[in-house]
């Protein structure tokens, strides 16, 4: 699969190579995830030979923006993002700007690579957190121990095909998971290194009998992940999974006893299974699993199951839309773009429907539009009276606003005003419904927005 391929209508990261667009069956259009940005060259290039890799690089440099798409943007973001949107639209334009984070494998040996980013002039981007000294929700089965020195490199092992079947349920695994003896794995640690001017690290090709070292990304991604606060020992569902980047960042930063990577199409399936298996030990395989259910109806097959939930929604993703392969796909995907609120606030409803009492859920896209942002959560805030949304302004915007440039609280769709909630002031509720990251330069992360809900016990 090559970029010069034409990109699906949701999320840019499915590729087909018919010339004749038609309409995007319903089933299929939801289940296309978003990569941020410069994920779609460096996920395709991971997974090539390094031939295929120069001609993916090569045709990166020479794409250049779908004007039906940008005329679009200009027209709505101008009105939501105001002063933002100038420069955020200037960085989009730009691929070259565009920043690249390199998250650490901790099921790997990674002291040299350590190393290399840093006398690179790459740096931490987050501390570096031991999660096993904060509170648990609930009862651990699987132990922590120290980095094992000299044992890092683990053997790949292929995924286990039955975790593939469609009448695999986690609660099952779940309950079955109580009974098994704990697993001494790498200590959590959620590592990730940014530079502060474009430079791109090398993609790492597969290495057969040892797993891959690092995940290229863009960084905004892991904001989601830092929302969900996961701990050791939870259940944890990750609705809309391919290919699989954001579930990597849950196996670093904490030792869940389940993790539910569901995806309902079968070749994006295959390639999550295929991220899984390169960068997860094989002891963890019966932790790790891959669904293929539709997750607009897990809330009803496994409700109350999940600590918590991460729905990375399908959405209109602003970096791959505005290098869609042609106007003809470009205004194809802005036709299809009225349908994608309704999608997302049924996987949000059935997501809160899969978490138990008192359990969180995180919904993210990587599109600046509002109507797929704050307006699905105030949406389906407003039909779930057992859901409340918490701030995140405090504990993510400002102590990361060194390397993310956050949009202001929402004042409302294309002028509309929020419904004030029936406790509380409007202004504290338009920053609780989310944040909003917007590229801007030298910042150039994003978009990524995010909003954490609470189901009330």
């Amino acid at each position: 699969m090559f970029v010069h391929q034409c990109l699906s209508l949701t999320r840019g990261k499915k590729y087909f190579k018919t010339k004749k667009l038609t309409p995007t069956p319903l089933w299929r259009l939801w289940s296309c995830n978003c990569l941020t940005g410069p994920e779609d060259v460096l996920h395709l290039s991971e997974q090539n030979e390094s031939s295929n890799k120069q001609v993916t690089k090569r045709h990166a440099k020479r794409r250049s923006s779908c004007q039906p798409v940008l005329d679009r943007f200009d027209q709505q973001y101008s009105q939501e993002l105001g002063d933002l949107w100038p420069s955020a639209r200037a960085v989009l334009l730009d691929p070259h700007s565009w920043q690249h984070g390199v998250m650490l494998n901790r099921f790997s040996a990674v002291t040299e690579i350590t190393q290399t980013l840093q006398s690179q002039g790459f740096s931490t981007l987050l501390p570096r957190l031991d999660v096993s000294t904060l509170p648990c929700s609930g009862r651990s089965p699987v132990s922590n121990s120290k980095q094992q020195e000299g044992k890092d490199s683990l053997s790949e092992c292929p995924p286990n095909d039955s975790n593939l079947q469609p009448d695999t349920t986690s609660h099952a695994l779940c309950q079955a998971l109580e009974s098994e003896p704990s697993l001494s794995l790498p200590h959590p640690s959620l590592q990730c290194y940014i530079h502060p001017h474009p430079l791109r690290f090398p993609s790492q090709a597969h290495r057969p009998g040892q797993l891959k070292q690092y995940y290229l990304l863009n960084a905004a991604s892991l904001l989601p992940v830092l929302a969900l606060q996961v701990r050791d020992g939870e259940k944890v569902l990750d609705l809309c999974s391919a290919p699989g980047g954001k579930a990597l960042a849950i196996m670093q930063a904490a030792n869940p006893a389940l993790l539910c990577c569901n995806e309902p199409d079968p070749h994006r399936r295959d390639w999550l299974a295929k991220t899984l298996e390169s960068f997860l030990p094989h002891s963890l395989n019966s932790r790790v699993i891959v669904s293929p259910q539709d997750g607009r109806s897990f809330g009803q097959s496994e409700a109350g199951t999940y600590d918590k939930v991460l729905v990375d929604a399908p959405c209109s993703n602003d970096r791959s839309w505005l290098y869609s392969c042609s106007s003809q796909q470009g205004e194809q995907r802005l036709q299809e773009r009225s349908r994608l609120p309704a999608l997302q606030a049924q996987l949000l409803r059935s997501a809160l429907s899969a978490v138990r009492p008192g359990g969180v859920v995180v919904y993210s896209t990587c599109t600046l539009s509002s109507s797929e942002n704050y307006t699905v959560v105030e949406m389906v805030l407003n039909d779930c009276p057992e859901a409340e949304p918490e701030d995140l302004w405090e504990e993510i915007a400002v102590p990361l606003s060194k390397y993310f440039a956050f949009g202001p609280a929402h004042p409302g769709h294309r002028g509309q005003t929020l419904h004030k909630p029936r406790n509380g002031n409007v202004s504290s509720y338009r920053h609780a419904l989310g944040i909003l990251v917007v590229p801007q330069a030298g910042r150039t992360w994003g978009p990524m927005f995010l909003s954490r809900i609470r189901r009330r016990k």
